[in-house]
């Protein structure tokens, strides 16, 4: 994630100097991390410029909650978590996004999604739903506040459930593994 000989000590320092207006220890981390930003949206195959947009937000979030981070040290972690954040809101906005055909544009009636469509998402949602109940609840609870619109912050996550904040990607990981598990046998 950082530069090599870059320790944390060193990001810890260059974050609390980003905090306090220090343009050059901004441009530091901008340099230092700008890739992992870009890789996270990669993973998720964003178009273009949704993956521009996700770098440009999440740069945004650092700036408006730098001088509240809790783990300075760890900011590449903070800035991956926010990227991932970001590309599932550009993924969820793009499943949106209706394209209108030509009978609408001409005036012909609108038509939603067909029945088969509507069942099968409805058989989705409930697969889901069925799968996540057999989560341990503590899991569950972790779930819904990671998913949560507007995001819950790791501090608020670590205070509700009790779990150390370096433990909860850790312990989402396993979730979705489990999750992923239960939806395959079903």
């Amino acid at each position: 994630m950082g530069e090599k000989g870059c320790t944390a000590l060193d990001v810890a320092r260059l974050v609390r100097q980003a905090a306090q207006g220090d343009s050059g220890a901004w441009e530091r981390l901008v340099e230092q991390y700008t890739r992992l930003i870009w890789s996270m949206t990669r993973d998720f195959s964003l178009t273009e410029n949704d993956a521009a947009d996700v770098v440009q937000v999440t740069w945004l979030r650092l700036l408006e909650n730098i001088d509240r981070l809790e783990s300075p040290a760890h900011v590449g972690s903070w800035l991956a978590t926010t990227a991932r954040r970001e590309c599932l809101r550009a993924q969820a906005a793009r499943r949106k996004v209706v394209l209108v055909n030509d009978e609408v544009e001409l005036g012909g009636d609108a038509q939603g999604p067909g029945v088969d469509e509507r069942l099968l998402a409805d058989d989705l949602t409930t697969e889901v739903r069925e799968a996540m109940s057999c989560l341990p609840g503590r899991w569950q609870q972790l779930l819904e506040l990671l998913m949560a619109d507007p995001p819950v912050p790791y501090s608020e996550i670590s205070d509700q459930l009790g779990l150390p904040i370096g433990s909860i990607g850790p312990t989402r990981a396993r979730c979705l593994t489990r999750l992923r598990t239960l939806l395959q046998v079903s």
